[in-house]
């Protein structure tokens, strides 16, 4: 059987002010291309489907046209889950009509699909709190998946009815996991972990985590969890919430971060981004390979001390979203931005590093009160913009000032 995982759409995010749903439609169409041409027998999509709670009608219209086509007709289960962007009751608002073409939408961790069969030959054979087991048409095997949609550690214990305020995040997944595991996950079907939430080695260094993605550790009391929670019967964990692919962990299964398809913030620039394929077995180890996004425009950082040299490596980079650092001896002027924005459509953020910044900070701990107004005025300005006001504004100035 072979799967492919990905995650983290985040349809409709914005970069700053820049729209990034073209990119979006052509990286869905890349993925949707792959999935044929390996040609897959189910799609995982490990949460944050969407960027916000109320995703504009573009980027939700672009959602339900790549699931259905993923799904081939109803012959691919697609298999998609919530993550801390999503809003739970509007990724499963469609259900009834996703199901007719084995499309499986979760919001919540004890959410439980209706069984069904479709034209194509697949059936929900069973589901209960968290978990379905499918049957494919190629098969005589069935695909088992416990569901983790995000949830923070006090909608947990209200979705399990679990009043002992003890028990850590990770005790009380752990366990509800393990309970599915020896009901449902024996060793005749392929047995998956899908899920979003924050997994590090346990007593290993916290991995990077994009600017956006931060705040998940401090909400509602989330804990990182560690690959030992995974029961052993799972064969693979495909997880969600960091940008950046990543194998966490090979023991007791290949926990891994698939990553978001574009790179949304400049705390990943540079990076690849890519989709996993699994092949995969009963009672047997995963395979798994990566395979290269190429859609999506890259997002590059630089700095420079000239600006005759940004502008021409500016125009080596048009496609590109920049975020560029100007060190100089004073703040830029206008004339200087306006030939950067020039030089480069998509400059996202223009970044000035003063470098006498900080001796103009230190000259300005004391103020000379005995200085004339125009002395005052200069420094005061000095202070603030990091250079000297031009003789524009100090003629501006004295005509305010009645002089």
């Amino acid at each position: 059987m072979k799967l492919l995982h990905t995650s983290d759409w985040h349809l409709g995010k914005r970069l700053d002010t820049f729209s990034r749903f073209e990119e979006q439609e052509a990286v869905l169409k890349e993925i949707t291309a792959i999935a044929n041409n390996e040609n897959v027998d189910a799609v995982l999509i490990a949460g944050d489907l969407f960027d916000t709670f109320n995703p504009p009608v573009e980027a939700v219209e672009l959602f339900y046209r790549t699931l259905k086509n993923l799904s081939r007709g109803g012959a691919c289960p697609v298999v998609a889950i919530a993550g801390n962007h999503d809003s739970p009751e509007r990724i499963e608002a469609p259900d009834p009509l996703a199901r007719e073409l084995a499309i499986i939408l979760a919001g919540y961790p004890i959410t439980e699909i209706r069984p069904f069969k479709n034209d194509a030959g697949v059936e929900l054979l069973q589901s209960k709190a968290g978990f379905i087991e499918l049957k494919t048409p190629k098969y005589n095997y069935p695909l088992r998946i416990i569901l983790n949609p995000y949830a923070n550690q006090f909608r947990l214990r209200k979705y399990l009815n679990i009043e002992d305020e003890e028990n850590e995040m990770r005790d009380i997944l752990q366990n509800n996991w393990q309970n599915i595991a020896n009901k449902h996950c024996d060793n005749k079907g392929v047995n998956i972990l899908l899920s979003h939430m924050f997994f590090v080695q346990k007593g290993a260094q916290m991995p990077e985590e994009t600017d956006d993605e931060k705040p998940i550790l401090h909400i509602g009391g989330v804990q990182a969890l560690y690959p030992e929670n995974i029961p052993p019967q799972i064969q693979y964990a495909a997880i969600g919430h960091l940008h950046r692919k990543q194998v966490v962990s090979k023991e007791p299964c290949p926990v891994v971060y698939s990553g978001s398809p574009i790179s949304y913030s400049f705390s990943e620039a540079n990076q690849q981004k890519y989709v996993q394929i699994i092949n995969i077995e009963p009672d047997k180890e995963a395979e798994i390979y990566s395979v290269e996004l190429k859609s999506g425009r890259k997002l590059l950082r630089k700095s420079f001390d000239d600006i005759d040299k940004a502008v021409e490596w500016l125009a080596g980079n048009q496609e590109n979203l920049i975020e560029l650092t100007i060190e100089s001896e004073n703040y830029l002027t206008a004339e200087e931005r306006k030939q950067l924005k020039n030089a480069h459509p998509y400059i996202i953020n223009i970044i000035p590093k003063v470098k006498s910044a900080a001796n103009i900070q230190e000259e300005m701990n004391n103020i000379d009160i005995s200085k004339n107004i125009e002395e005052l005025f200069t420094d005061y300005f000095r202070h603030k913009k990091g250079q000297m006001p031009n003789k524009v504004l100090i003629d501006l100035f004295k005509e305010i000032h009645g002089k």
